[in-house]
This record gives C-alpha cells, sequence and structure tokens, in this order.
C-alpha cells in the first residue's frame, strides 16, 4: 500500500463516527436506542440512568386497561404466547404511565424496555438481533407514535409486526401508545372513496391502508376521557402521596377544578400536575421534597 493511499484512508477514519459503545446491560432496566447520522450511521443501546418509577397502584381510573395489558405481560415474561399491544386514546389517561409501572414491577422477573423514537424504527430488525439470545424479556416501547403517510418508520414497523419471512424474537415485544387509534390522520376525503355494495360497505384503499397497520397489534386498548368526579379523586389521590392530609385534599378540590377549566382537560396528568403545584405551595419543604421524591 503506498503511502499516499495510507494517508487518505487514515483520514477518511478520521470523518467517521466512532464505533458505538458496547452494551451495558446490567446498568440498567431501561435502554434507548441511539443512532448517528451520515453515511456510516450506526445504532446502539444506552442504559437509561434515571428510570421512572411509576407504580401500577398510582393509576387510576383504568383498572380494566390495566388487568388486560398486565396479563398480556405475564404471559410473554413466563415464556407463553403474547400480543404486541397498542395503547390509544384520549391525552393523559395513563398509557405511557402503564408501560413504565409494568416495567417498575416487573423489571426483577426479567422484563426491560427499549425505548425507540419513531424515526429509528427502521432499525427494528438490528434491535431484534441485539437482543436475540439474551435471556431477559423485551419491550421496545414506542411512545407517542403517529404517521402521516408512507415514512420509513411506518413500513418498518408493519413489516416488524407482521409482514416480513424474517420475524421478531421470542423474547422482544412491541408495545406502542398513540392519540390516534389508527396511528395515522383521517380525512373526510377518504371516506368518500367508500363503497357500498347493498347492504356491504367497502372501504376505500386510503382507509384500508391506515387501517393495515394498527390492525397488526395482537391486543388494542383504549383509553377515554376522565369524568369531573374520577378527575377528583385522582388528585387525591396524588396529593395523599405527596404528603397531603385527607382534610388538606378535600379542600383542594375547587382550585383543581378551577386548575382543569384553564387547561381544558380532566386528563390524569393534569391532576398531577396540579397536585404537584398545590402540596408545593402548602407543604413544608423537606416534607415535600421526601414525598415528591416517593410519588414518582
Amino acid at each position: 500500500m503506498s503511502k499516499d493511499i495510507k494517508q487518505l484512508l487514515e483520514r477518511l477514519e478520521q470523518l467517521l463516527p466512532p464505533a458505538p459503545p458496547p452494551t451495558d446491560w446490567t446498568a440498567s432496566i431501561a435502554l434507548r436506542w441511539r443512532r448517528t447520522h451520515g453515511l456510516n450511521a450506526r445504532g446502539w443501546l444506552q442504559p437509561v440512568r434515571h428510570v421512572h418509577r411509576m407504580r401500577l397502584s398510582d393509576l387510576q381510573g383504568i383498572d380494566g386497561q390495566i388487568a388486560k395489558v398486565e396479563q398480556n405481560t405475564r404471559q410473554f415474561i413466563e415464556g407463553r404466547p403474547a400480543n404486541n399491544v397498542l395503547l390509544t386514546g384520549a391525552r393523559g389517561t395513563g398509557k405511557s404511565s402503564l408501560v413504565k409501572g409494568l416495567l417498575n414491577k416487573y423489571h426483577k422477573q426479567g422484563l426491560r424496555l427499549i425505548e425507540v423514537e419513531k424515526n429509528d424504527l427502521v432499525d427494528l430488525p438490528e434491535i431484534t438481533d441485539r437482543v436475540a439470545g439474551r435471556p431477559e424479556r423485551f419491550l421496545v416501547f414506542c411512545d407517542d407514535l403517529s404517521f402521516h403517510g408512507a415514512e420509513d418508520g411506518h413500513i418498518a414497523l408493519k413489516v416488524a409486526l407482521d409482514g416480513s419471512i424474517s420475524t421478531t424474537s421470542e423474547n422482544l415485544l412491541i408495545y406502542a401508545t398513540s392519540n390516534r387509534r389508527h396511528l395515522m390522520p383521517e380525512f373526510m376525503q377518504e371516506n368518500l372513496e367508500t363503497k357500498y355494495l347493498g347492504d356491504e360497505i367497502h372501504p376505500g384503499e386510503t382507509v384500508e391502508e391506515k387501517i393495515s397497520l394498527s390492525e397488526r397489534f395482537g391486543l388494542w386498548v383504549s383509553f377515554y376521557p376522565f369524568d369531573q368526579d374520577e378527575y377528583l379523586e385522582i388528585m387525591v389521590h396524588w396529593l395523599k402521596t405527596l404528603g397531603c392530609a385527607a382534610k388538606d385534599a378535600e379542600s383542594a378540590r375547587e382550585e383543581a377544578l378551577q386548575w382543569s377549566l384553564q387547561r381544558g382537560s380532566r386528563s390524569g396528568r393534569i391532576a398531577y400536575q396540579f397536585a404537584r403545584d398545590w402540596s408545593g405551595r402548602h407543604l413544608s419543604g423537606s416534607g415535600a421534597g421526601k414525598h415528591a421524591k416517593k410519588g414518582k
């Protein structure tokens, strides 16, 4: 090899991104898929240093949804058949918190979480190869998932769920949350494609294409907006968790309703945010800090 060629190769190596670090499987119960960009893009699994320790017992008003997803997750952990899960519905009703709560409850039984951004779903085959053969059971978690067309991630997810000659590893499932039932926006124009043959309804090709992704999830779980009483129950739960007395929680009801009106929502997230604000203003510094960490 000539000296000039050797120098050229050395310069090219300097332009390439560094090799991704090896996965430290013992560093955390949750990991994130990270990816470099460019001609020589590479991906790696990065341990999450501060995992959100949500408890299933903190999730109020969604007992039915918890039961369905927890049963599916137990089947998966125990090596029995289980489904990929799509959690859809109203904002702030506990979809992503439910997945975090399952991780917190079952990580000692080998459950692990891999968070993947929508744009990185094209790397699902590589992620599958990374975890294949590992003794843990992995949930690939895609939060707030939605597509606006035939994006790369949309196609990759369809293939990974059900549509390729290969399949995902037996120790991996996909859990996704979305505010849209079919993961894509729906327009009035698309309904005009629907054809009626007697008593039969035949959706148009655009609608069929949008439905084709969501229906590949074996388990659908829907979440609905909370009414006023449910919202207040969630608020009271969080105030007690954060260290407030029962009489304090009762006196906060009117403020909690005003807070929800200002935010235009009675979701569990809004109730939690109000509880943090109210307890922070009314509790002593040391007590509030201790209970806030416990609640998280």
